[in-house]
C-alpha cells in the first residue's frame, strides 16, 4: 500500500495540482487585494463614496431600536441584516480571477497550438512515385515528362 501512495503521490499530476492550489491560493489574496484596493476605491468614488461592502439592509432592527454603520454593529446588537455590499464585493472579485483565468488558459492554449503546416517543397512523381522538388518539370530518377511551365 505504501508503494502505491508513494507511486501516486509523485506522479506529475498530482504534483501539478498541489503546485496549482498554491498558486491559487496566493492568487486569490493578490485579487483580493486588487479588488478591495485598487477597483473598490475608484468605484465607490464614481458612486458618490459608496462602499459596497459595508452595504446592507436591516431586515429586523435591533431590540433598542438603535441605528447601525456597520454590518458587523448590526449584529452585535441583534439586529437581522441582508449583507448585500459583501455579496457585490465577492462576485466582483470573482469576475477578476474568472477574467484572468480565462487569460491564462487562453495564453496556454495559444502557445500549445501547432504551428502552421508550410507550403509542401516535394512532390511525388507520378511515374515512378519518387519524391522530386515540387516546381520540377521532369523527374530527376525516371525523366518522366511532368507537365507543367517550363522555367
Amino acid at each position: 500500500m505504501w508503494k502505491e501512495f508513494k507511486e501516486f503521490a509523485v506522479k506529475g499530476n498530482a504534483i501539478d495540482l498541489a503546485v496549482g492550489v498554491i498558486i491559487g491560493a496566493a492568487f486569490g489574496g493578490v485579487i483580493a487585494s486588487l479588488v478591495k484596493d485598487i477597483i473598490m476605491p475608484p468605484l465607490g468614488l464614481l458612486t458618490g463614496g459608496l462602499d459596497f461592502s459595508n452595504q446592507f439592509l436591516v431586515l429586523k432592527g435591533a431590540p433598542n431600536g438603535a441605528p447601525f454603520s456597520t454590518p458587523a454593529d448590526a449584529a452585535k446588537a441583534g439586529a437581522i441584516t441582508w449583507n448585500y455590499g459583501n455579496f457585490v464585493t465577492l462576485l466582483i472579485n470573482f469576475l477578476i480571477v474568472a477574467l484572468a483565468i480565462f487569460l491564462v488558459v487562453k495564453g496556454i492554449n495559444r502557445m500549445k497550438r501547432p504551428a502552421p503546416a508550410a507550403a509542401p517543397v516535394a512532390k511525388d512523381c507520378p511515374a515512378c512515385m519518387m519524391s522530386i522538388p515540387i516546381k520540377a518539370t521532369r523527374c530527376t530518377h525516371c525523366t518522366s515528362e511532368l507537365g507543367g511551365v517550363r522555367a
